[in-house]
């Protein structure tokens, strides 16, 4: 049996996250009190309880009882129940937006401002963060995009990595992402935008990317750029890392680094972690010029 303790940021997901599990068939009980962990945890591992899989949602709305956690955990271990913890973050902008976005008060900001509850939250739920088996930051995921996440982890179909990578081209003339992790600089590559034939069209059409992919110096980045990437994401990975964003920049964000986007996406497509792609600016020079 799987016992799985749902957690994180008011506002992150921890909802989606459960009525996914429930869709699994996992039996989810939220907001179960702390003080009722252990007895529903002795409940849960009788062979009288005739349910597979168990999660509980366990947040900030426990109050003071949450600091009482830590010790349910330690008995559960010496009572030999196994349990993971799955950690749903996001951003501190993320997290106001979606807040403001349902008009909903956050459970710490007793002052009224939002962005002081999170930083309360935040410091009494670290401890559960520090012991998380799976943490995943929904600051740019859809709902389904989440609901993949969490089936990937609890599937039962092999282990999960937990680390999302985002590849995002862009144009340097709107501005560097400012969630940018990798910024990688394609100018150096021949530029389509002085082809009168292929200005209209962006790096996700052939001429186009045939035309940045001749050049001698291309396939030589390529090759340095994916064996840097290999080499760094493992890294992150091990320090605690869950989320990189790899951007990668030309002028206008519509030819070269579309382009270059789309092939370190193929090529890393195959790597044991979620990839994603977006092209920021790819439409942007249309609608400024008013093409």
């Amino acid at each position: 049996m799987r016992f799985v303790i749902v957690t994180g940021m008011s506002g992150a997901g921890k909802s989606t996250a459960l009525k996914k599990l429930e869709d699994m068939g996992f039996f989810c009980v939220d907001n179960l009190p702390v003080m009722l962990i252990q007895k529903f945890a002795d409940i849960a591992n009788d062979g009288k309880f005739e349910v597979e899989n168990v999660a509980i949602g366990v947040d900030i709305r426990s109050g003071e009882s949450l600091n009482q956690l830590s010790v349910n955990l330690e008995e559960m271990k010496k009572n030999h129940y196994s349990y993971e913890i799955l950690f749903l973050d996001a951003t501190e902008p993320e997290l106001v937006k979606r807040f403001k976005e349902t008009r909903r008060k956050h459970p710490l900001s007793e002052s009224g401002r939002i962005n002081d509850g999170i930083v309360r939250e935040r410091q009494k739920i670290e401890f559960l963060k520090q012991r998380a088996d799976y943490i995943i930051d929904t600051s740019g995921l859809l709902t389904r995009e989440l609901g993949a996440e969490i089936e990937k982890i609890f599937s039962g179909e092999g282990a999960y990595n937990n680390m999302i990578i985002t590849i995002l081209s862009f144009g340097f003339k709107y501005g560097i992402p400012r969630d940018t992790d990798l910024c990688y600089d394609v100018r150096f590559l021949p530029n389509p935008y002085y082809v009168d034939k292929l200005r209209p069209l962006t790096g996700n059409d052939k001429p186009v990317s045939d035309m940045v992919k001749a050049c001698d110096e291309y396939e030589i980045f390529m090759d340095k750029l994916i064996d840097m990437i290999k080499f760094l994401v493992p890294n992150y990975k091990k320090e605690g890392k869950n989320q990189l964003v790899i951007s990668v920049g030309c002028t206008g964000g519509k030819h070269r680094s579309v382009t270059v986007a789309n092939e370190l996406y193929e090529r890393l497509e195959n790597l044991p972690y979620t990839i994603r792609i977006f092209h920021r600016d790819i439409t942007k020079d249309r609608i400024v010029k008013g093409e």
